[in-house]
């Protein structure tokens, strides 16, 4: 991303980097005019900057990492798909008269290997999100995505799922067109096809609306991506009556990939570039599909049944804990 883009769309705990950054770059570029060697300076600055770096990105509180998760450069989904498959064509509609923007899919090669790819699909500005609904699915989408699973499951090709939303569509016509029953089919079918099935969190995953495309043999989330079953902003409308405390309801819902990791809810937590991944989209896209070969050939080596039965005993033990007398 250039310097000038990034300015745009700075987080507040960005700033201080960025204010080096560009120190740096002015230096560098008065150097260049006057002929002057300060490459010394210059490579002691750049280090404060990588230090400034790690201190910033290795100590985020849970609100800092759901704002990092929202970053409107963050890569989406169609951006990874496009950059780990061989070759892509995206398929629409639910073949019921609606096609949804706000989720994604179709048929790829990963490696030369055949599957299916969907996900949430959020927008890069107003215009393009109020298309996509902000990346909140309609009971339209989980049909697609539905359709697009069971023809992975009929002709034996691995699914591969991405999250990024802040949940379903709430809206009165959804519930309309049965959300509720969209999503609860898509938990259902899921668990009973025979094919490896991976999902990685790539921003934000919450609510119903992550897990009617979330069961997975295979849960992977990038490091300052977030997972919950409810907003911070309505926990805190709901338990406090005030959406400005939801700082401290991000920190109670334990939505961090490292917390969630220590719940044994997800199974890997995939590196970022040491900006976030939108500092550096092609290198996270390159740990996405290494983390992804390595579980597909790990799944590969599995039967449908036994694919079926550890499935449904990952989900099975989550949320069950032993209390010490």
């Amino acid at each position: 991303m250039a310097k000038n883009e990034r300015k745009n769309f700075l987080l507040d705990f960005e700033k201080p980097l960025c204010e080096l950054e560009s120190r740096i770059d002015q230096i560098r570029q008065l150097a260049a005019e006057n002929q002057v060697d300060v490459s010394e300076e210059i490579a002691q600055l750049e280090a404060r900057a990588e230090t400034l770096r790690q201190e910033i990105f290795s100590s985020l509180t849970p609100a800092q990492r759901l704002q990092l998760a929202r970053h409107p450069r963050r890569p989406s989904t169609l951006d990874y798909i496009q950059a780990i498959t061989d070759e892509w064509l995206e398929l629409h509609g639910d073949r019921s008269g609606h096609d949804d923007p706000a989720l994604v899919g179709g048929v790829g090669r990963l490696n030369g290997r055949p599957v299916v790819l969907m996900g949430h699909q959020k927008g890069r500005d107003t215009k393009d999100n109020v298309a996509r609904n902000f990346g909140m699915a309609s009971p339209g989408g989980y049909r697609k995505a539905l359709r697009l699973m069971e023809h992975a499951n009929k002709f034996g090709m691995p699914i591969l799922t991405f999250i990024d939303t802040p949940g379903a569509w709430a809206g009165v016509e959804a519930e309309k067109l049965g959300q509720g029953e969209a999503i609860a089919y898509n938990l259902r079918q899921m668990f009973s096809f025979s094919v490896p099935i991976i999902t990685t969190v790539i921003g934000e995953g919450g609510s119903g609306g992550a897990l009617g495309i979330g069961v997975a043999d295979r849960l992977l989330m990038f490091e300052h991506s977030v997972y919950t079953v409810a907003s911070p902003e309505a926990c805190a409308a709901i338990l406090w009556k005030d959406a400005k405390k939801s700082p401290q309801a991000a920190a109670a819902l334990k939505i961090t990939s490292r917390d969630l990791k220590q719940l044994d809810l997800i199974d890997k937590i995939l590196p970022e570039p040491s900006s976030g991944a939108h500092s550096a989209p092609i290198e996270a896209a390159e740990t996405l599909k290494q983390a992804i070969w390595e579980c597909l050939e790990e799944l590969s080596e599995m039967t449908p049944q036994q694919l079926q039965q550890l499935r449904y005993e990952k989900f099975r033990k989550m949320g069950v804990f032993e209390q010490a007398s």
